[in-house]
């Protein structure tokens, strides 16, 4: 108690600023990496960390001491190497400020699943083979470069474009980032999961792969049966009827806005 009450005497104006603006920024730290795939990571620094000081401090350990102090100017240096990713999805966060403090309205939304809708249906009509990839909150800026950068409008007419098959762009991945294809003929990660059913083909399984340690949604079409799959969270939903398509994609992209959540589970039967 003595100690709380002489910490509290000592707090003035600029000691609580300064500990505002520490907050601010690790709040901020936290919020880019968010449902990404470095979440995991830091779990298992601080897990390493609280370890290391434990031992170094319950016990007199003093050459394990040494090699903890050592190692933590090399574990400093690897941050930013090992973190790449999510730091330059923060920087081009800062150059986004607008669109950080404004979330996406429910009609855009909407709008862009409609249009992805109506163009996965068109290619299905014309037996032709596409993976759509919706980005999320989860980063995909590494799969991008591996693509041809459009930054176009979105429009079903551009989707049944880019995939024909005589155009050089139909065998690779299309991103759509905030409502505008922003790259073409990506190459996507295949899944590690074995699959025993060898009628999921390697665009089936590059559109599992990109959803296993992201948020994003991938739309396959195949060309042999002229379906439509879904793949989120490395799960893949086959043969999606086109009445339920729309709702499908809503359902995922923001759960949380339909007032009825559970429609999805209402007639989805992943096999």
């Amino acid at each position: 108690m003595t100690d709380i009450l002489w910490i509290l005497q000592r707090l003035d104006g600029l000691a609580i600023l300064d500990i505002a603006l520490v907050s601010v920024v690790f709040f901020l730290l936290l919020l880019l990496v968010r449902a990404t795939q470095a979440v995991p990571l830091l779990r298992g620094l601080l897990v390493v960390g609280i370890i290391g000081v434990l031992l170094s401090g319950l016990a007199q350990l003093p050459t394990f001491g040494l090699i903890l102090r050592s190692g933590i100017p090399a574990l400093l240096v690897s941050i930013p190497v090992i973190f790449q990713p999510e730091l330059r999805r923060a920087l081009e966060r800062l150059g986004r400020v607008n669109e950080m403090l404004v979330s996406p309205r429910k009609t855009e939304l909407e709008v862009l699943i409609r249009k992805v809708t109506d163009g996965a249906q068109k290619l299905a009509a014309k037996r032709q083979g596409a993976l759509i990839i919706l980005e999320r909150d989860t980063g995909l800026q590494d799969l991008i470069d591996t693509g041809v950068l459009l930054d176009a409008e979105l429009s079903p007419e551009l989707l049944l474009t880019i995939f024909d098959p005589h155009t050089p762009l139909h065998d690779g991945g299309v991103i759509i980032r905030r409502g505008r294809i922003i790259a073409a003929g990506c190459v996507l990660p295949l899944t590690s999961t074995s699959i025993d059913d060898f009628r999921v083909g390697l665009r089936h399984r590059a559109g599992i792969g990109v959803t296993e340690g992201t948020d994003a949604i991938a739309v396959i079409v195949s060309e042999e049966r002229g379906s439509v799959s879904i793949a989120h969270s490395g799960r893949l939903i086959r043969r999606i009827d086109n009445d339920h398509l729309e709702s499908a994609l809503i359902t995922l992209a923001a759960p949380n806005r339909l007032q009825r959540p559970s429609l999805l589970s209402q007639w989805i039967r992943p096999k």
